[in-house]
Formats: structure tokens, C-alpha cells, sequence
């Protein structure tokens, strides 16, 4: 085995650590999270300072995810729906939601579901923490879902 080799399989072998590492962080029976040191942790990103908007999945099984989102005042979400219940829990800022037929201010502290297949915008009207809980009671396909 050459070293170029060897070093290939080391650099594969750490790979499949920080894939697992991560996968059981995601899907562990108990899970724990700070979102202070989430949100400065993402704070502190160069796509949040680039873009103004950031994610990060914090749980992740095949029927269900938690996705901590921070976007910047005045940011946009465009009108999307998704074949899964979601809950909309604003940890800090004030978000507006479009809906169809209505439309939602979610000020910090307070959560908003929605039935599946509902389309709306979010709009960041101050900088705004939240989380985005989805739900799919059947499980959903890992190849159709992976931006998710």
C-alpha cells in the first residue's frame, strides 16, 4: 500500500467517524440543546453573514425534524408548502406569515402549526430566531427530502 493510499483510507476512516458523529448527534434516543450557543454558533457562520439567512438541523429522523433558522430583518421566504405538519416556535424577533387566506404575526414566544400542504411566506420583520418542526406520520423518503 502506497501512502498516498494510506492516507486516503485515514482521510476516508475519519470521514465515516464525522458522518456517524453527526448522525448520532441528529438521532440520539435523548437530545439536548442550548439555543444561545446554537444561534451565536451560527451567528458566527459566513453564509449567515453573506446571505442572512442560516439553518441547521438539530434533529432528524425519517418522520421527524427540528430545524433552528435565524433570518435577518427584511429577509424573505418565498411561498413554499411541504407534505408534512409543520410548527413555527419564535425563539426571538417577530416573523409575519402569508398564508392563503390570512395573514400571522408570530412576535418571540409564540407558535403557529400548520396542516400540511398550506402554502406561505415567511418574512423576518426584525432579525429573528425559530425553530421549524416537521412532521410526516408515514416517514418520508431520504433521497426526496435531503434539503430538509
Amino acid at each position: 500500500m502506497t501512502i498516498a493510499q494510506k492516507q486516503q483510507d485515514e482521510e476516508r476512516t475519519e470521514d465515516k467517524k464525522v458522518h456517524e458523529e453527526i448522525h448520532s448527534r441528529l438521532t440520539a434516543p435523548v437530545l439536548t440543546f442550548d439555543f444561545a450557543a446554537e444561534i451565536a454558533q451560527l451567528r458566527g457562520e459566513a453564509h449567515w453573514l453573506r446571505d442572512g439567512r442560516i439553518s441547521k438541523t438539530l434533529v432528524k429522523h425519517a418522520d421527524f425534524r427540528i430545524v433552528l433558522m435565524l433570518m435577518k430583518a427584511g429577509m424573505l421566504m418565498q411561498e413554499h408548502k411541504t407534505d408534512a405538519r409543520i410548527s413555527i416556535h419564535t425563539l426571538s424577533g417577530r416573523l409575519l406569515l402569508k398564508l392563503e387566506e390570512q395573514t400571522v404575526e408570530l412576535p418571540a414566544g409564540h407558535l403557529l402549526v400548520l396542516e400540511k400542504a398550506l402554502s406561505h411566506d415567511v418574512n423576518a420583520l426584525e432579525e429573528s430566531a425559530f425553530l421549524l418542526s416537521i412532521s410526516w406520520p408515514q416517514g418520508i423518503d431520504q433521497e426526496t427530502q435531503k434539503g430538509l
